[in-house]
Parts: structure tokens; C-alpha cells; sequence
């Protein structure tokens, strides 16, 4: 039985850059971190003594006798490519799917680390984003761009670099003073709208006017977060502010990005004193961040005080396995 933990992931600036239609030509980049919210995948050949040969647990029981009558379409595809057969996995969550933080594609990247596991087999970071890309952008045929599968794989708080060849990951250094600052500096709140990132993508993408101009300016805001970030002389409200103007731009980007709601308990948490804040991931619902002065973070609470709050801290360690207990598994004949 193998069981892994892969974490879920607030992405700050660059967002929208990432996607390959965009970077390949533009270049992008994105400044994300990694969080301790996680989901677990837990994988295990199962036993013959039923009438069907795998079994799947997610939010629906699955139980088939061939990998083709799979219906989710990221299992399906991740055990054709990987050759798995007669399997019962588990799928659960510290928080809910479609909510903004690159949840499908933590799932996948633990996903693909717990089937590598149970074939007694490493696979590297670097290998387990690259092939959840793939599975969930050429396979799957998912709209989005790279950097949760990326995030998810790697952990910590980094900037993430697109271009024609590829990505790069580079940790963002910063003092463990700072990063804890920003941490309690940034609340979260769970807006309770939960939608596709696909479809949210489709749906941006249809209104064809080019984004470009949005893309790149946002592409450069990443440079500028970067050095506030790194710069001990600079005030760390700054990023608060830039968030705000961010996010004002991401709405520009698209029709789906944010709703009347949406807007409505954006301008809420902003009366109450937060500097800035953006709606995480590709919109239309998820969780809501603000970056909040401490003095003022009571009177947020209050103000928010009808939607959940998420406590959470940032993450260094990206997927890994925390069960491994080998099996021998001989495949059935014909």
C-alpha cells in the first residue's frame, strides 16, 4: 500500500502567464507558494476476490472491470500511461475540489507519485510535474496552464519561469522572519462557489479580444512582487498593494474571472481595512486572500465574518510518500 500527501497551492502574481499559449511566445512567469492544506492519495492493488478488477474512491465509488470503463478521465488516462491494472485507490482532501488552488492538479501529481511507488519505481519532481502536465493538458484535454501541476510537485514558495524550451523553479530567498510575517499577514476565506478551472478557462478564452497586453503587464509585476519580497528595506504592505492592482487587472482578463458576489465580498474584506487581495486561481469562486495589516485583521474577521476562515502556513515539502509498504503483484495471465 503506498499513500501519498501532495499540498495545495496560493499562486500571488503572474497568473495566466503560465498558459503555454501565452509563455511560448511571451514568456511568463509566476510567484506561487505551496501551503498546508493537502490531499492524500492512497493506492494498493486490489485483492482478487471480486467481480470487478479496480475500484475507485473519490467523491463517487467506481468500481470496473476495465481501465476503459473508467470515468474519471485523469485516472483513466494516468493508469493507461503507466500500465496499472487491478487498483483501489482512495482519493481525500484537507479542503474541497474546484475551489482555486490547483486541486486537480495536486491530485494528479500525487496521484502519478503513488503509482510510481506501488511499481516500485522513483520518480523525480521534476518527472512527476512534467507527466501530470501532460496527463491533464494533452491527455485530458483540460484547458490551463502549468504552474499548479509545478507547484504541487515541488512545494515552497517560488518563482516559476515559462519560455519556448520549458520551466524553471527558483525558491524565492527570503528570511524565515519575513516569510512568517507574510504568512500571518494573509488571511484566507472560502467563498463557497466551487466551478471547473477548465471550463472557467473556456470561458475566458471565448471572448477572443486579446488579453496580451493584461498578460505582460501582469508578466512584470512578478519582477517588482519579487523584489519586495527580497528587499529587507522594503515594506512587505507594498506586496498587499500590488495584490490589489493584480487582481484588478486578472479581472480584465476575462468575463469569468469573478462574479457580483464575487466583487461584492472583495469590497467588503477591502472596507474593513485589508490592503489588497486577489481571488485565487481562474475564477468564478474558491477562496478569497487578503492581505491584512495586523491591527486591522480583527475588524476583517468581523466584516467576513459569514464566510469561512481558513487558517493555514506556507510549505516547503511538495508531494512525497508517507506510506510505503511494497507489494508483489504478478499480473493475470491473458
Amino acid at each position: 500500500m503506498i499513500i501519498t500527501k501532495t499540498p495545495f497551492r496560493m499562486s500571488f502574481f503572474g497568473g495566466g502567464t503560465d498558459m503555454e499559449s501565452f509563455f511560448r511566445e511571451n514568456g511568463g512567469s509566476v510567484l506561487s507558494t505551496t501551503f498546508d492544506k493537502y490531499c492524500y492519495v492512497n493506492v494498493r492493488h486490489l485483492p482478487r476476490f471480486f467481480d470487478y478488477s479496480t475500484e475507485l474512491s473519490y467523491s463517487r465509488t467506481e468500481r470496473v472491470t476495465a481501465v476503459e470503463q473508467i470515468q474519471h478521465p485523469a485516472i483513466r488516462n494516468a493508469m493507461k500511461m503507466l500500465d496499472m491494472h487491478e487498483i483501489r485507490l482512495t482519493y481525500e482532501a484537507d479542503l474541497p475540489a474546484r475551489s482555486g488552488l490547483g486541486t486537480s492538479s495536486s491530485f494528479a501529481v500525487g496521484m502519478l507519485n503513488a503509482f510510481y511507488a506501488l511499481k516500485g519505481k522513483y520518480a523525480d519532481k521534476k518527472r512527476l510535474a512534467d507527466e501530470a502536465i501532460y496527463l491533464e493538458r494533452e491527455l485530458c484535454q483540460e484547458e490551463g496552464g502549468w504552474q499548479d501541476q509545478i507547484a504541487a510537485s515541488f512545494g515552497g514558495f517560488n518563482r516559476i519561469n515559462f519560455n519556448a524550451e520549458g520551466y524553471e523553479v527558483l525558491p524565492v530567498i527570503i528570511s524565515p522572519e519575513r516569510k512568517k510575517q507574510l504568512n500571518q499577514n494573509l488571511m484566507m476565506y472560502f467563498t463557497g462557489f466551487t466551478r471547473f478551472s477548465s471550463e472557467i478557462q473556456k470561458a475566458n478564452a471565448a471572448g477572443r479580444e486579446d488579453k496580451t497586453a493584461q498578460l505582460k503587464e501582469m508578466l512584470s509585476m512578478v519582477d517588482e512582487a519579487e523584489k519586495i519580497l527580497t528587499d529587507k528595506e522594503a515594506s512587505l504592505d507594498e506586496f498587499g498593494r500590488m495584490l490589489d492592482y493584480t487582481w484588478k487587472l486578472k479581472r480584465q482578463t476575462g468575463a469569468a474571472v469573478s462574479t457580483n458576489s464575487i466583487d461584492a465580498l472583495y469590497a467588503v474584506g477591502m472596507k474593513a481595512g485589508a490592503l489588497g487581495g486577489k481571488l485565487l486561481g481562474a475564477g468564478g469562486g474558491g477562496f478569497l486572500i487578503f492581505y491584512v495589516q495586523p491591527d486591522k485583521q480583527e475588524a476583517v474577521r468581523k466584516a467576513m465574518k459569514d464566510l469561512m476562515h481558513i487558517p493555514f502556513a506556507f510549505e516547503d515539502g511538495g508531494t512525497r510518500v508517507i506510506h510505503y509498504t511494497p507489494e508483489t503483484y504478478v499480473p493475470q495471465e491473458g
